[in-house]
């Protein structure tokens, strides 16, 4: 979206980012001189959300304050991506609010599993906005758009992909994935995570965060394990790689973003990542559906530029229609 917003000299557009310290930001020249915020984030351990220390952590105090904090006068329009202060500091000002993720396409009934009345309740009221504008790797036949996929231009592979295997899951515990990784000695694993340094044991070889290198590695790789989040899968979906997903304990999205997958058939799911799981999954070779998603991004910041005038409605018909569904023996073209 940064990108696609520079095409547009005539839009000023300040980034504010919050959930994490400002040094555990990488990679972010393209956001300028950014605002960073404490705001709320969730705490897991060994790939289970933990709801008492997500609590105790939260400082409810500062987002409040954080709230009050911006100055939005001068401003138009906000776009939340679900961040509670922007999404809250608009309403509380008055300014008229977009929200643009994930999230906000459980507006609509969207595949679901492990929700509540409690989680339906966060969801709804985590990030509210005016012009609420989902994004799915289907619209399961409601006003949702296709995912944006951030990949970078001339990304091509550079290596036999055939045993390439890139891992990015951050809740779980590395200690133990490590150690089965190695077992599975003709493959080679890209493992990413934010505790990990740059070493290479045998055939698994560890990396720091990384936005260039990380997707270097995805392009160049065949096979992709993973969380249940969103925006990896939907640039490994893009590049038409195997996915095997474990979704995050106790995490409404991860757990129907898992729901999704099994429906639309993408990807393989797994509550836990074992030798039996990955054995199975490498022997098993299913035909593979690759969605070819258009440039929403592009799409979004010229209805942004144009006054959000057009209907989300009419947004979304218009990029499902530029979508196309490809199997691995034939090709065919699906509305969703």
């Amino acid at each position: 979206m940064a990108y696609e917003f520079s095409k547009y000299p005539d839009v000023q557009v300040d980034w504010l980012f919050s959930g994490r310290e400002r040094q555990n930001y990488f990679d972010m020249e393209v956001f300028g001189d950014f605002q960073c915020q404490k705001g709320l984030t969730f705490h897991s351990h060994a790939g289970r959300i933990q709801p008492i220390k997500t609590v105790s952590k939260a400082r409810l105090i500062r987002l409040w304050k954080d709230i009050h904090a911006p100055d939005l006068t001068d401003y138009d329009l906000v776009i939340s991506d679900y961040e509670p202060i922007s999404a809250r500091a608009a309403r509380l000002h008055n300014i008229r609010s977009v929200g643009i993720g994930h999230q906000y396409a459980f507006c609509y009934p969207v595949p679901e599993r492990g929700a509540n009345l409690m989680t339906r309740a966060i969801m709804q009221k985590y990030a509210p906005v005016d012009v609420p504008v989902g994004l799915h790797w289907d619209n399961f036949g409601h006003p949702i758009l296709p995912p944006i996929v951030d990949l970078a231009d001339g990304l091509k592979a550079e290596r036999d992909t055939m045993a390439n295997v890139l891992v990015y899951l951050p809740f779980e515990d590395q200690s133990s994935l490590l150690p089965l990784f190695q077992q599975f000695t003709e493959y080679q694993f890209y493992v990413y995570g934010p505790e990990l340094k740059w070493d290479d044991f045998a055939n698994v070889h560890t990396r720091p965060p990384s936005r260039d290198g990380f997707q270097h590695d995805l392009v160049n790789s065949r096979w992709v394990i993973c969380n249940a989040g969103f925006e990896l899968i939907s640039e490994a979906l893009q590049l038409g790689k195997h996915i095997l997903a474990k979704p995050l304990s106790g995490q409404m999205e991860q757990l129907s973003n898992a729901a999704a997958l099994e429906q639309l058939g993408y990807a393989t799911v797994e509550e836990r990542i074992d030798y039996q799981a990955l054995d199975f999954w490498f022997s098993c070779e299913l035909s593979l559906a690759r969605p070819s998603y258009p440039n929403v991004a592009s799409a979004l910041a010229s209805w942004v530029h144009n006054g959000c005038e057009d209907s989300v409605e009419s947004l979304s018909q218009t990029l499902w229609a530029d979508t196309a569904l490809w199997s691995s023996t034939s090709v065919y073209w699906d509305a969703a």
